[in-house]
């Protein structure tokens, strides 16, 4: 018999990302199932990041299990993403979701959008 070796998820997640999924988790709206993380068109470059709850699964989602909630990746985003590494970074000025994108070819001059 063939066992099915398990594909790596396309985003990892860094502790600190995991721990902010957690915390956005707990003070989540009653119908929230977890984070999405999707690509919407938007910005000088033509693709953003962006990070919202979600209430249903949708079919072609990728699915993360995390210690503090679930984790989606957007079906149509994922192929901009594979690969990537998405941490919490916190300092005196900013506070965010950062990525390390090895399929951006380029971002725009503000850090808002990225293109593929």
């Amino acid at each position: 018999m063939t066992t099915l070796k398990q594909r790596p998820a396309a985003v990892t997640l860094t502790k600190g990302a995991e721990d902010r999924v957690a915390h956005l988790m707990s003070q989540a709206p009653d119908d929230a199932i977890g984070v999405k993380l999707s690509t919407p068109r938007r910005g000088c470059s033509g693709l953003a990041y962006s990070v919202d709850y979600v209430s249903e699964e949708a079919k072609f989602d990728e699915k993360i299990e995390t210690p503090g909630g679930t984790f989606y990746i957007d079906g149509a985003s994922v192929l901009y993403l594979v690969g990537s590494t998405m941490d919490w970074v916190e300092d005196d000025f900013t506070a965010g979701f950062v990525f390390d994108n090895p399929n951006a070819k380029g971002a725009c001059g503000c850090g808002e959008s990225f293109m593929v």
